[in-house]
């Protein structure tokens, strides 16, 4: 085909915290879901990781906005900016005097609405995507991982996102159950805010709390291999003077604890409507888990101590959705499973 370099492919994994774009089987982009907006004009000013720079640091003139809340778009307007921005910070590596026919994979938690559904489908298409494919966060995580989603077998993969986690049976290129939690990573993160708040009386933001749920995240009190205390300073919240205290990893697993015990029932629950052939599959196989949430430290060994089951962490979890979305858009045609 004369004009190859007029068609470009993308498979983005349009997430809550962070966005991954594919392109040629590989990463050229991965970013923070977060777009810098002026308050006059209303134009974006910062994508990414130099919009999260600026994340709770911005005066009147300037907002910081997670277009992405709870796995969906929240904010049309700025998940649009933020998509067309990071398709053109793709493209601008390849200048060529045509736009190129953008042919996009898009990953959607598994339980979305039609109206969630088409807002994504709309911010592509507005972005520039003439064919758009959307494809379930649970199967693109599958894929990703290296599962065969077609074979007549069970497999079952638990993603933790940021906003969501995707827990789903496959079988025969479908999902045969499948539960959409509203319990990731950025609960953690607003339960580590809490318990600062509550235990040490002292008031931490979003940014801190995530860099210690990444420094001493768990969710056993006894580990193998125990990271070192982090040190958090902040203001007191009686006194205002500043603090510093040391956070160890036994007080995260203590704090995370209530969250990570509706994560397991929410697993338990789908295992319970799994038909027996295909649980029986599952036992044999393990269940994979995938997303940023899959990191935290212990927690294979304490979902495999709760469900009996062996529970295997990915490789590479942040980027498996990107990585499926990614097989996918080469497969295009043979995959029933893609919507369009």
């Amino acid at each position: 085909m004369a004009f190859h370099f007029l068609n470009q492919e993308l498979a983005i994994d349009l997430g809550t915290a962070n966005t991954v774009i594919f392109q040629n089987d590989q990463i050229a982009l991965d970013e923070p879901s977060i777009v810098a907006i002026d308050n006059q004009s209303g134009k974006c000013i910062a994508l990414g990781q130099k919009a999260k720079l600026m994340h709770e640091k911005t005066n009147p003139g300037i907002k910081t906005v997670r277009p992405l809340r709870d796995g969906v778009i929240a904010d049309f307007n700025a998940a649009e900016m933020m998509i067309r921005g990071f398709i053109k910070q793709v493209n601008s590596r390849h200048r060529s005097l045509f736009a190129p026919n953008l042919k996009l994979v898009v990953g959607i938690p598994s339980g979305s609405t039609e109206v969630e559904i088409r807002a994504v489908r709309d911010s592509s298409e507005h972005a520039g995507g003439r064919d758009v494919y959307l494809i379930y966060e649970p199967m693109a995580a599958a894929l990703g991982i290296g599962l065969d989603v077609e074979a007549p077998k069970g497999n079952m993969v638990v993603d933790i996102g940021g906003g969501t986690t995707e827990i789903a049976v496959i079988s025969l290129g479908g999902i045969v159950v499948q539960d959409s939690v509203r319990v990731a990573g950025d609960v953690f993160t607003a339960d580590i805010q809490n318990y600062l708040r509550q235990q040490h009386v002292i008031k931490v933001g979003e940014t801190t709390a995530e860099k210690i749920k990444i420094a001493v995240g768990a969710v056993l009190p006894q580990l193998d291999e125990e990271p070192e205390p982090f040190l958090v300073r902040g203001p007191n919240m009686m006194t205002g003077h500043p603090v510093e205290v040391l956070i160890p990893y036994q007080e995260t697993a203590h704090c995370l604890d209530k969250s990570i015990a509706r994560l397991e029932s929410s697993i338990q629950q789908v295992l319970e409507q799994t038909p027996p052939e295909l649980y029986s599959d599952i036992v044999e196989n393990g269940i994979f888990l995938s997303g940023g949430g899959s990191l935290l430290r212990g927690l294979d060994k304490r979902l495999s101590e709760k469900m009996n089951i062996q529970f295997h962490v990915a490789e590479d979890p942040l980027r498996a959705v990107a990585r499926g979305t990614c097989i996918a858009l080469k497969n295009t045609e043979n995959y029933s499973f893609l919507m369009r």
